[in-house]
C-alpha cells in the first residue's frame, strides 16, 4: 500500500523556538527487524512505546516518526493536560461517563507527573490548574452555571470567579466569569514531547525524519521508508489523523487546523503594569468563537484562536501573516494595558476529531492495535490511549481498558463533497450563533 499524504513541518512552531536546540535521532537506514513497531512519536506513540519497553524488556521496540519529536501536532497544542470534561451532562449515565474519563485522564497525568520529575524533563510543567471562562451573561447561563452544577454532582472541587476578581487574576476585564479547577497541568508541549522521546527505555529505538511511504501487513507488518524498512510481527498505530492513509478509520476522521501565537516576553515594566504574578491557563466556554489563552512561566501570553476544516492537511504558511495580525488584534483588545506588546511566534497545527467524539482505540487486526483520534485533548488522551493500547496488545488485563473501550469508536461520516459542505456550514453556524463569546 502506498502512503499518499505525509506530515510536513513548516518550521514555525513557537513552542520549540523557545527551547534549546535538539539534535534529532537518526533516520532509518537499511532493513530492520523488531518485535514491535509503533508508528508515530506523539503522546500516544511515545506512551505506547514506553509501556511496551517496560512490559517486554527483552524485546526490541521501534518507533517511527515522519518528523522530529515536538515539531508536529503534539508539540503545537496550547499546553494543557486536562483532567475534566469541559462540559458534561447531568444524567446519571453521563455523570458515570465523566467519572470514567476522569479516571483515565488522571491516570495519564499521574504518569506524566512521574516521568517529568524522574527524568527532569524541561518543559515548564506546572500544577496551575485551568480557568473555563465565559465572555457574556448568556455564556455564563448556558455553559458555566450547568458546569458548576455538574462538577458539584461529580464531587469535584472548583472555584467560581467573576467580575473584578477574575480581571485581577487574568489581567483582562474581557470575561464575565470563570470556573477554576485545580487538577490540570500546564506545560511547553514541545518540551514535554521532546523529553518523553529522549527518555525512552533502552530497548526502544526512535527513528526520526523517517516517513513511511509504503505499508503491508502480510505475515507481519512491513513499513517502508525512503532509505530503509522495518518488519515486525506486531504494530501499534499512533499516527493520529494520518492513520486513514494506512486503510484504518476511513471516512471516520475529521481533519482540522488550529492556529496559535505567543507574544514576546513582557518586560519588567510591562509586568508591573499587567499586575499578574502567577501563570494561568484559560479555555473558552465555546471552542469555535472563543479564545484559549495562557500566561506562561516566561511571561508571554498565548493566543489560540481559529479552527478551520482542512481535509488536505496542509496550511499555506503565507496565510500565517493574516493569522498573526488577527491574533495581535485579539490580544490588543483583551489586554489594553499591554499596548506595544507584539506577537513573536505564530504557527498552525492539525487536529483530528471524530463526529461522535470517540477515540480510535483498540484492536484493528490480529496483530495491529490503535491509539488515535484524541479529539483535541492530546496530552492526556494520547498518554492514556497509548499506554492502554500497549497493555491490551501485550495481553494485560488493565482495569482501565474497559473504561477506554466504553468511550466507543469513531462513527462513519458522509462522503465528500457532502461532508465538506456540512462541516463548513456547521462551523459558520457555530461562529454566528456563539458570537457573544468572541
Amino acid at each position: 500500500m502506498k502512503i499518499n499524504i505525509l506530515p510536513k513541518d513548516d518550521k514555525t512552531n513557537g513552542w520549540s523556538a523557545l527551547l534549546a536546540e535538539r539534535k534529532p535521532k537518526a533516520h532509518l537506514k537499511g532493513d530492520v527487524y523488531a518485535d514491535w513497531v509503533v508508528l508515530g512519536a506523539g503522546y500516544a506513540g511515545l506512551a505506547a512505546a514506553r509501556r511496551l519497553g517496560e512490559l517486554h524488556p527483552d524485546q526490541k521496540v521501534i518507533v517511527l516518526d515522519a518528523g522530529a519529536a515536538g515539531e508536529n501536532a503534539s508539540g503545537r497544542n496550547s499546553g494543557f493536560a486536562i483532567d475534566l470534561p469541559h462540559n458534561v451532562g447531568s444524567s446519571l449515565e453521563e455523570l458515570d461517563g465523566s467519572h470514567r474519563f476522569m479516571r483515565l485522564a488522571r491516570f495519564a497525568i499521574d504518569r506524566l507527573d512521574d516521568l517529568v520529575q524522574t527524568h527532569g524533563i524541561a518543559c515548564d510543567w506546572s500544577r496551575d490548574g485551568k480557568y473555563h471562562a465565559a465572555v457574556s451573561p448568556k455564556g455564563v447561563i448556558q455553559v458555566l452555571q450547568p458546569f458548576a452544577h455538574e462538577l458539584t454532582a461529580l464531587g469535584e472541587p472548583f472555584e467560581w470567579v467573576e467580575g473584578a476578581a477574575l480581571a485581577q487574576r487574568l489581567g483582562s476585564s474581557h470575561f464575565s466569569a470563570a470556573i477554576f479547577t485545580p487538577g490540570g497541568r500546564l506545560m511547553n508541549p514541545a518540551g514535554l514531547t521532546r523529553g518523553l522521546a529522549d527518555t525512552l527505555p533502552q530497548n526502544v529505538t526512535l527513528y526520526e525524519h523517517s516517513p513511511v511511504v509504503g505499508f503491508d501487513n502480510i505475515n507481519g507488518v512491513e513499513l517502508r521508508c525512503p532509505e530503509g524498512s522495518i518488519r515486525a510481527p506486531k504494530m501499534i498505530m499512533a499516527a493520529n489523523g494520518f492513520s486513514d492513509q494506512f486503510g484504518f478509520f476511513k471516512n471516520k476522521l475529521l481533519h482540522l487546523v488550529a492556529h496559535g501565537s505567543l507574544t514576546r516576553p513582557l518586560t519588567q515594566q510591562e509586568r508591573m503594569a499587567y499586575g499578574v504574578e502567577k501563570p494561568w491557563g484559560m479555555t473558552p466556554a465555546n471552542a469555535f468563537a472563543g479564545i484559549t489563552m495562557r500566561y506562561t512561566n516566561d511571561h508571554r501570553i498565548l493566543i489560540r484562536y481559529g479552527l478551520e476544516y482542512c481535509p488536505k492537511r496542509r496550511f499555506d504558511s503565507k496565510q500565517l501573516a493574516s493569522v498573526r495580525q488577527k491574533h495581535q488584534d485579539l490580544f490588543d483588545a483583551r489586554f489594553p494595558t499591554l499596548k506595544g506588546v507584539t506577537i513573536e511566534h505564530t504557527w498552525s497545527g492539525f487536529v483530528c476529531l471524530s463526529q461522535n467524539a470517540a477515540p480510535g482505540f483498540g484492536q484493528l487486526e490480529s496483530n495491529i492495535w490503535s491509539a488515535v483520534c484524541q479529539n483535541a485533548v492530546g496530552v492526556t488522551k494520547g498518554t492514556f490511549g497509548g499506554t492502554l493500547a500497549a497493555e491490551m496488545a501485550s495481553g494485560q488485563d488493565h482495569e482501565l481498558i474497559s473504561d477506554m473501550l466504553s468511550l466507543g469508536q469513531p462513527s462513519a461520516m458522509p462522503p465528500r463533497p457532502f461532508l465538506d459542505l456540512g462541516v463548513r456550514s456547521r462551523f459558520a453556524w457555530e461562529l454566528f450563533s456563539n458570537r457573544h463569546e468572541a
